[in-house]
C-alpha cells in the first residue's frame, strides 16, 4: 500500500453519536461541525419549535417534529484530521436504522442529559456497541442546567450501561453555579461565563495545589481539589489501549448548546479514537490497508434532493481506494458497475469526489441495484457479516387514496421499502399490500414522504397480525397442504418469497406443530432449503 493512502487512513476518524431523544445529540453534532468550519452558524433546535433547523436534520418531517428520523453523514476537516460523523435517530421507532449505522462506524460518542441520566434507548444502543466491542466515549450534556450529582450520575452510567468509566474532564458546579470544566487529560481549566462564552480558555494547571487557582475559582477551588482527589482514587487511570479494546469509556462534561466543553472533548477524541478498522466477512477478515477496494451498503435513502428523483446508497469504504468511473464488482448481483458521480457529504451539501479512502462514507446514485448489506469489491467474492434486519411488529393494510396516482404510489412504496424503513408484503390471493414496521412513527413518515416526495396519497386500514414468518421445507407434500389450507394467510415479500401471516401466537404455534417438516424463520436472513 502506498504511503499516501496509509497516511490518509491514519488521519481518519469515523464515529456515530447516539443518545435518547432530546439529550442534545443534534446540537452536539452541530457544534462539532462549527469547530470544523463546516458550517458558519448553528441552528438552535428546540424540541418542536424549530427556529433555524439543524444542519443534520434534512427531512421535512424531522424539521416539524424536531427529531432525527434518518441517519445523516457529515464529513469535515479538523486540525489535519478528516472526521466523519454519522448522526443517528434517537427515537426508538428508528432504532433499526441506528443499529445498521453502528456497523459502519469505528467508535461512538454517547450523549447523556445530566438531569435525566441514563435512559432506556441509550441502554439498548450501548448494549449493541458492547457486543461489538466498539470504543465508547461519554459526553454528559446540559451542565448549564440543574441535574444529578456528578458521582451519583457516574455510578448510574456504570451500572445501567455496564461500562467501566474514567472521567477525562470534571465539572465545577452545575445549573446557575456552573463555573466550568477542568480537563484532566490536558490538565487545564476552562471557565464558563454564561451563554456561549468561554472566557480565559485553557488556563494550564499542572499543579492544582497552586494558590493561583483561588484567583479563578474562589471558594470552589478547594472543592475541585477534593473531588479530583476522589476521582483519582476511585476511577482507573486512562489507558488508550483499554479504550480501543472497548474495556473503558472516557467521560467528558459540558453544554453543547453553549458550545462549552465540546472542543475539549473533540481535541482528546482526535488523539485517542481509533483509525478506520477492518470488517469481518463470511469469507475472511478485510483489513483497511489492503490494496484492493472493498465496501458495503449500510443505508439507502430515497430523494435526498426532492428536485431529482434520486436514491443514494451509503457505502462504507473498508479497504483500498474507491475511484470514480472505475468498474467494481457487485457481489450479490454478480455484475460490474461503474459510478460517474460518487458523492461525499457535508450534511445536505453534496460534492462529487474522485477518490474515497477507508473510513469514509461515499454516496452512490442508485437506480435500484442496491440492498442494505450489499458488498462492492474489485472482483473478490466477499459478503459482509452482521447487518441486522428485524421482523416487523406492527402491521397495516396500505390503501391508495388517489386512484389517479396508482403508479406513483407503487413506485414510492417500492423505493421506501428498499431503504429498510419498513417491509412490504402482498397478499397472494387478495393482492392487498401490507406494510410492516418496527415502530408506529414509521407509518406516519411513510405517509408523509409518499405525499411530499412522490405526490401519492395513501391511507391505512387495520389488520390483525401477530408475526410474519418466512417458511421453507424439503417435504413437498406438506408444503402444498400448508399452501392450500392457509391460502388466505400467505403473502409474498419484496423478493417474491412466501411469508406466512400469523394472526395470533396460537395460530403460529398450531402451524408449527401440525407441519413439523416446515421451518419458520423470523428474520429475512435465512438460507433457502433446496
Amino acid at each position: 500500500m502506498n504511503q499516501n493512502v496509509s497516511k490518509e487512513i491514519k488521519r481518519r476518524r469515523t464515529f456515530a453519536i447516539v443518545s435518547h431523544p432530546d439529550a442534545g445529540k443534534t446540537t452536539l453534532t452541530e457544534k462539532l461541525l462549527l469547530f470544523g468550519g463546516a458550517i458558519q452558524v448553528a441552528g438552535a433546535v428546540k424540541s418542536n419549535k424549530i427556529k433555524k433547523t439543524a444542519t443534520s436534520d434534512w427531512m421535512e418531517i424531522e424539521r416539524q417534529r424536531g427529531i432525527s428520523v434518518a441517519t445523516s453523514v457529515m464529513g469535515f476537516e479538523y486540525e489535519n484530521f478528516k472526521i466523519n460523523i454519522l448522526d443517528t435517530p434517537g427515537h426508538q421507532d428508528f432504532a433499526e436504522d441506528t443499529f445498521r449505522t453502528l456497523t459502519a462506524v469505528d467508535s461512538v460518542i454517547v450523549v447523556i442529559d445530566v438531569a435525566k441520566g441514563v435512559e432506556p434507548q441509550t441502554e439498548k444502543l450501548v448494549q449493541v456497541c458492547r457486543m461489538r466491542k466498539t470504543p465508547i466515549m461519554v459526553f454528559v450534556n446540559k451542565l448549564d442546567r440543574p441535574g444529578k450529582e456528578t458521582f451519583e450520575l457516574l455510578d448510574e452510567i456504570e451500572q445501567k450501561l455496564d461500562l467501566k468509566i474514567t472521567p477525562l474532564s470534571w465539572p465545577m458546579g452545575m445549573g446557575n453555579d456552573f463555573k466550568g470544566v477542568y480537563n484532566i487529560y490536558y490538565k487545564n481549566l476552562h471557565l464558563f461565563r454564561g451563554s456561549g462564552q468561554t472566557v480565559e480558555e485553557g488556563i494550564h494547571f499542572d499543579d492544582l495545589s497552586d494558590p493561583e487557582l483561588e484567583t479563578y475559582l474562589g471558594d470552589a477551588a478547594g472543592n475541585l481539589r477534593e473531588e479530583l482527589e476522589l476521582v483519582h482514587g476511585v476511577y482507573p487511570d486512562f489507558k488508550k489501549d483499554d479504550y480501543l479494546n472497548g474495556e473503558i469509556a472516557p467521560v467528558f462534561f459540558g453544554s453543547a448548546l453553549n458550545t462549552f466543553g465540546v472542543k475539549e472533548m473533540l481535541d482528546v477524541f482526535v488523539q485517542i479514537a481509533p483509525t478506520p478498522l477492518g470488517r469481518g466477512c463470511d469469507e475472511r477478515f478485510v483489513e483497511p490497508d489492503e490494496d484492493n477496494f472493498m465496501g458495503f451498503v449500510f443505508k439507502i435513502h430515497a430523494n435526498m434532493d426532492p428536485n431529482h428523483r434520486d436514491r443514494i446508497a451509503f457505502v462504507r469504504v473498508v479497504s483500498g481506494v474507491f475511484k470514480r468511473n472505475t468498474n467494481y464488482y457487485h457481489v450479490r448481483q454478480n455484475r460490474q458497475l461503474k459510478f460517474s458521480s460518487p458523492t461525499a457529504f457535508m450534511a445536505q451539501k453534496k460534492s462529487i469526489v474522485d477518490e474515497v479512502y477507508p473510513g469514509d462514507i461515499v454516496g452512490l446514485h442508485d437506480t435500484g441495484n442496491f440492498k442494505i448489506g450489499d458488498t462492492l469489491t474489485e472482483g473478490e467474492m466477499l459478503n459482509i457479516k452482521g447487518i441486522p434486519s428485524f421482523s416487523p411488529e406492527l402491521f397495516r393494510y396500505v390503501v391508495n387514496a388517489d386512484p389517479m396516482r396508482a403508479k406513483q404510489l407503487a413506485k414510492g412504496i417500492d423505493q421506501l421499502m428498499d431503504e429498510g424503513v419498513a417491509q412490504l408484503f402482498t397478499g397472494k390471493h387478495s393482492g392487498r399490500k401490507i406494510i410492516g414496521t418496527v415502530g408506529a412513527l414509521q407509518f406516519e413518515v411513510i405517509q408523509y414522504r409518499l405525499e411530499h416526495e412522490y405526490n401519492a396519497k395513501c391511507r391505512y386500514d387495520p389488520i390483525t397480525l401477530y408475526k410474519t414468518a418466512w417458511f421453507t421445507s424439503k417435504n413437498k407434500a406438506q408444503l402444498e397442504d400448508f399452501r392450500l389450507r392457509k391460502a388466505s394467510q400467505i403473502a409474498l415479500d419484496k423478493e417474491g418469497r412466501e411469508v406466512f401471516l400469523a394472526d395470533s401466537p396460537f395460530s403460529l404455534q398450531m402451524a408449527q406443530e401440525k407441519y413439523a417438516d416446515i421451518r419458520f424463520y423470523f428474520t429475512s436472513e435465512f438460507e433457502e432449503e433446496k
